[in-house]
């Protein structure tokens, strides 16, 4: 996990995007890409964010934090406004390793994720464009969809998959996020939200 102070020692979280890289591809995450370090040979970390875009617990999960009939909920993207942006890390990959990598990210996207390129701005206001990103739309058949906060609470709460509870995908997102100094009222009132709930039981 890239939480950890030896993990960060060695690959550290930039503000910008690196000249003279080479041949990179360049992968934007906003979920468990933040937390959970993918299974691939990068080269950097860069903070950034994607503009008109906001982040939301609606996509269901029956293949890694819940199961078929009783799914568990992951963040995905929803369309936003030109004030919304969504911040995470984007990762610098060569493009020797570029083809592993999108197999490795298809198959962990698998449960209704789809491919699509974006711009980002690094923390620093520079761009970096043509950037790999997995977004679960609506019209993909695991989405769960809005529902009132402390429902999504309680459904996150009692929820867990193949790759564990679902608290634990939603309280290292919150926390991660907490480390980088990025603000998400939706992610932030949902985690005391879950808390609550796990209390109440």
């Amino acid at each position: 996990m890239w939480l950890s102070d030896e993990y960060l020692d060695r690959h550290p979280i930039l503000e910008d995007a690196p000249e003279d890289t080479g041949a990179v591809r360049w992968l934007f995450g906003y979920g468990s890409l933040i937390w959970k370090v993918p299974d691939v040979p990068f080269q950097h970390r860069v903070l950034g964010r994607v503009h008109g875009w906001k982040r939301r617990f609606y996509q269901g999960s029956t293949d890694h934090r819940g199961v078929p009939g009783k799914p568990g909920r992951v963040v995905t993207l929803l369309k936003g406004d030109e004030n919304d942006s969504v911040w995470g890390i984007a990762y610098c990959v060569k493009e020797e390793h570029w083809e592993e990598t999108c197999q490795r990210l298809d198959l962990r996207e698998q449960g209704g994720y789809s491919r699509m390129n974006v711009t980002i701005e690094t923390k620093s206001g520079d761009q970096v464009k043509n950037v790999l990103m997995y977004v679960g739309h609506e019209d993909n058949d695991e989405y769960l969809g809005p529902a009132p906060l402390e429902s999504i609470a309680k459904q996150i709460a009692f929820s867990k998959g193949p790759s564990g509870p679902n608290t634990e995908y939603l309280f290292n997102l919150a926390g991660a996020l907490r480390t980088l100094g990025v603000h998400d009222e939706h992610i932030e009132t949902l985690e005391l939200a879950t808390r609550d709930a796990l209390k109440a039981r």
